[in-house]
């Protein structure tokens, strides 16, 4: 009997948006399997956060769905809505909650054990050199560390998928390699992630696929060395495939 599991997250034929009369998205097809991290690119306005909107739960698909470990929402809200952790591209906290409190309501939120969080938290704060900051309120942190914050509750949490906007926005070149590396190592231990991001010579030697979007549709996916046959270029960088990409369908 075939016991293939399903991918954690896959779209089928999305197509949604603010207003039924103008759809952001037109037939959006994506997945991530157990393990994956993906590359979601593509300019301002091309639908990438209406696309994780969707995803999130917080926009209903005109046409098409949204499954997250072959769930969708309607059919079981708390097991879809446990199984992800999100990263906006602006931080968002609690002004008079301190950085481990955050942590801590976190973890409360997703059910993690005493000893996870234990063991989580400590590597997280060593790994964004926050120790001497667990006890600030987050109003009293820049914004780089708001986003460091933002960042160690997602990976406190364990989730299978991790949807993560924009995230080196305010983050130090440190910083940046830190959260390039914390992936790849919860991508080893079977995390999935969909990751959406600008800086596309940073991305593209750690992300295993890309989606690249369009006006609300994809117009290209697949590895870097499946874009560079499609492109006809061997040695093509993401970034040069892109533009190529995107400037000729203006």
């Amino acid at each position: 009997m075939d016991n293939v599991q399903p991918p954690v997250l896959k779209i089928n034929g999305l197509s949604g948006g603010y207003s039924a009369k103008r759809p952001v998205l037109h037939g959006i097809d994506l997945e991530v399997g157990r393990g994956e991290m993906v590359g979601l690119i593509g300019l301002n306005g091309a639908g990438k956060s209406t696309t994780m909107k969707h995803i999130l739960g917080l926009m209903t698909p005109q046409q098409g769905e949204v499954r997250v470990m072959g769930k969708k929402r309607d059919e079981d809200p708390q097991v879809y809505q446990s199984a992800m952790a999100f990263v906006p591209e602006s931080p968002e906290l609690y002004d008079e909650m301190t950085v481990m409190e955050h942590l801590e309501f976190t973890a409360r939120a997703y059910g993690v054990s005493e000893a996870d969080f234990k063991k989580r938290t400590e590597k997280l704060l060593d790994l964004f050199r926050m120790n001497e900051k667990s006890t600030s309120l987050s109003t009293h942190l820049s914004k780089g560390m708001r986003q460091k914050v933002m960042i160690m509750c997602a990976f406190v949490a364990g989730p299978p998928l991790y949807i993560i906007d924009e995230p080196f926005l305010g983050l130090d070149p440190l910083g940046i390699r830190s959260l390039l590396d914390f992936m790849l190592e919860m991508k080893a231990s079977g995390s999935s992630i969909l990751l959406s991001s600008h800086i596309l010579s940073t991305i593209e030697n750690y992300c295993d696929r890309f989606v690249v979007l369009h006006r609300g549709q994809v117009i290209a996916k697949g590895t870097l060395n499946e874009l560079r046959t499609q492109f006809g270029e061997s040695d093509a960088s993401l970034e040069h495939m892109f533009y190529s990409l995107v400037q000729g369908r203006d």
